[in-house]
């Protein structure tokens, strides 16, 4: 493996993220944590100022279609999200686990890891390619066999390109243009 890895930033495409859980356990497989991340998503969103064209939230990975932010980059915007996630998952793992029992988050617990350490950046170049990404994530829970329709999984963006359905994290929002007014005295 490189150990030096290139990110291309700056040209203002989209980037198809994938990132995994530490030794791609299920650290998603339940729908409080699926939550959680995707609150801390919409948090990450606000402050780094980027789209999301697409999401999807599975239980030992996750995908992501944005853009790149107004402030940092991808990989600035990677590390927030995974930290801050991170930090909330294990707290609150922590006041839950019972010392007397072995637990399946007890090595992540004790080595304060959850995710793999990198991510994997596909930069979307072609609307055709971006099709293409958007459903591959949408499809996903289907191909895994955790639902029967790609409507029925709550933690991707797919209900909102179906139904223009609202949901926990804000999609395709356009950047909107700040107008600064100077007051001259």
């Amino acid at each position: 493996m490189p150990k030096r890895l290139h990110r291309y930033y700056g040209a203002g495409y989209l980037h198809f993220i994938t990132t995994s859980c530490f030794e791609r356990r299920p650290l998603l497989g339940n729908s409080r944590n699926r939550d959680l991340f995707l609150q801390v998503l919409e948090q990450v969103r606000r402050r780094y100022r980027f789209v999301i064209k697409g999401y999807v939230v599975m239980p030992e990975h996750v995908h992501l279609l944005i853009s790149e932010p107004a402030r940092g980059t991808p990989s600035t915007v990677m590390q927030a999200l995974k930290q801050s996630f991170a930090r909330k998952l294990l707290r609150h793992l922590r006041v839950r686990a019972n010392p007397g029992q072995n637990s399946l988050w007890e090595t992540a617990l004790e080595e304060g890891h959850v995710w793999q350490r990198r991510f994997y950046d596909f930069v979307v170049f072609t609307d055709r390619k971006r099709a293409e990404k958007l459903r591959y994530m949408h499809r996903n829970p289907v191909t895994r066999k955790l639902v029967l329709e790609p409507q029925q999984w709550r933690w991707s963006s797919f209900r909102h390109y179906a139904y223009d359905e609202a949901g926990p994290v804000v999609v395709d929002e356009l950047q909107k243009a700040q107008l600064t007014v100077r007051h001259v005295a």
